[in-house]
């Protein structure tokens, strides 16, 4: 394993920790209060500033947690998703038309063949179960499929449909976790999400790609 990518995750999860602990000794009813009150500016400004930030390869988890912390679960799983959205469709316009060369030059590693491999054989169902598996980093594939022949429409829906499962078990236990009152039909519906995540990624990292011998999964 990366000792790298160990590092990030670690400093991923105490970011993710922190988010929690501050909303806590702040006062989860204050915090959501003072949301609430700037009308439609907290939304819209999460999900410009998580989608400018997530562009680069900083991991998108914390943006997760933080829209159940601020959101609640309903809100937070869509804006959530429109953050991550927005990121996935920025790198990809920026890499197809203004950084595909220099993207180019780390084409070879073998992370971004590997996901390459796979965008270059179908478009949705390539997209969607990518994005299923966890290893595969969410600023990476975003990329590799700006190099690769996906097409836009097929590459938003597959990561729209992809991202959900994840997203929408991190952001209930982030309300949860942080006090707030989840409906408990939410609290099953992250569980299920999470397994189907599971089991989604497990059947795609499997899943050998279509006329070309086996290609070692990113470390």
């Amino acid at each position: 394993m990366n000792p790298r990518r160990v590092i990030l995750g670690l400093a991923v999860l105490a970011a993710a920790v922190a988010v929690v602990l501050v909303a806590r000794s702040a006062g989860l009813p204050d915090v959501r209060g003072a949301v609430e009150a700037s009308g439609v500016w907290a939304p819209l400004l999460f999900v410009l500033f998580s989608g400018a930030v997530t562009v680069t390869p900083v991991p998108r988890t914390v943006f997760t947690v933080a829209a159940g912390v601020l959101f609640g679960s309903v809100t937070g799983v869509l804006l959530a998703v429109a953050g991550t959205t927005l990121a996935a469709a920025v790198a990809f316009w920026l890499v197809r038309l203004l950084g595909a060369a220099f993207v180019e030059r780390h084409a070879h590693r073998r992370g971004v063949a590997w996901v390459r491999a796979r965008l270059d054989r179908s478009g949705l169902l390539a997209v969607l179960s990518l994005r299923l598996i966890p290893m595969v980093p969410f600023a990476v594939l975003n990329y590799a499929a700006g190099l690769s022949g996906v097409r836009f429409v097929p590459y938003v829906l597959g990561t729209v449909l992809g991202i959900l499962p994840g997203t929408v078990a991190v952001v209930v236990l982030g309300d949860a976790a942080t006090g707030g009152s989840p409906h408990p039909v939410l609290l099953t519906v992250s569980l299920v999400c999470g397994l189907l995540g599971v089991a989604g990624a497990v059947l795609a990292a499997r899943r050998p790609v279509a006329g070309r011998t086996p290609v070692e999964q990113p470390a």
